[in-house]
């Protein structure tokens, strides 16, 4: 039997791993708070749905990829959430970024139902997504796993098991600390460069050349050489406020994550103050 899969949350990352699901051929019913979003995908063969719930009944692999905690607990657990719609032997697979006690707080409030939870962030980002080479991280009972196989290997190269149910999320985290601190890194070697006198291109060729700055890294970089008064404006502000707003999200559970395991991350611990002007957001903005 054909898997049948469903997608909730049609953004930055989840529209493209949605598309992978459609291009590879699986029945993919999806759902966003966006019904341009909706659409789209509906123009690509998805099949729209008005609820999670709606999603739920006709899938028996949710992905879940949405903003914050809030909105999967919200998408799973509401009145018209995917609980309500899922049948027994369904899983639900949760993609964002969240703290590991909701991952499993959601698996024992789906437990009952005979709805499987796992967790299965994903890193590379919307370019990747795009090309359906994603990593994703996995943990979570081995046999929903193996049902949810062909959806996340619609979107994602490589998969890595991390263990038992949480076990994804707590290293997404870690990852994130990691990332995050890259782009600190970036951002005042070429702060540092300019106000040097040195050309940003040739300080990036280096980086480049010693492999320190990566093309991920580079593209985020992008925003830090252009001319301040576009850098500014309100177009590319409103571009890079979400990103900063997700990352800041993350920090604070990375930090949060770090003190129940009773060890002091310095340098993370400073990042949270100056993700703002990492991402390029105006001063008179951060003030």
């Amino acid at each position: 039997m054909t898997l049948r899969t469903g997608f909730v949350g049609l953004g930055t990352m989840g529209r493209p791993m949605a598309e992978c699901l459609v291009a590879r051929g699986l029945e993919t019913t999806v759902f966003d708070l966006s019904a341009p979003a909706i659409d789209a995908l509906a123009l690509l063969g998805a099949k729209p749905a008005v609820s999670p719930r709606e999603v739920a009944a006709a899938s028996d692999v949710v992905c879940v990829c949405v903003h914050d905690d809030d909105a999967v607990a919200s998408v799973c657990e509401d009145e018209d959430g995917l609980f309500a719609g899922a049948a027994r032997g369904s899983v639900v697979v949760i993609h964002s970024t969240v703290m590991p006690t909701l991952i499993e707080r959601l698996a024992v409030a789906g437990e009952p139902r005979g709805v499987a939870v796992i967790d299965a962030p994903v890193t590379g980002g919307e370019e990747r997504a795009r090309d359906g080479d994603l990593a994703v991280l996995v943990a979570g009972d081995d046999a929903a796993l193996e049902r949810a196989r062909p959806a996340l290997e619609a979107f994602g190269s490589k998969l890595f098991r991390c263990g038992d149910l949480g076990a994804a999320a707590r290293m997404k985290l870690c990852i994130n600390v990691t990332t995050y601190l890259q782009w600190l890194a970036g951002y005042e070697g070429l702060k540092l460069a300019v106000a040097a006198g040195l050309s940003p291109d040739i300080f990036e060729e280096i980086g480049g050349a010693n492999g320190q700055i990566t093309p991920l890294m580079k593209r985020f970089l992008t925003i830090h050489k252009l001319p301040a008064k576009l850098r500014r404006s309100e177009g590319i502000q409103r571009i890079v406020r979400g990103p900063a707003a997700v990352a800041e999200k993350d920090l604070s559970h990375a930090l949060a994550l770090a003190a129940e395991c009773g060890v002091e991350l310095a340098g993370a611990r400073v990042l949270p103050g100056m993700i703002e002007e990492i991402y390029g957001l105006a001063e008179e903005r951060r003030s």
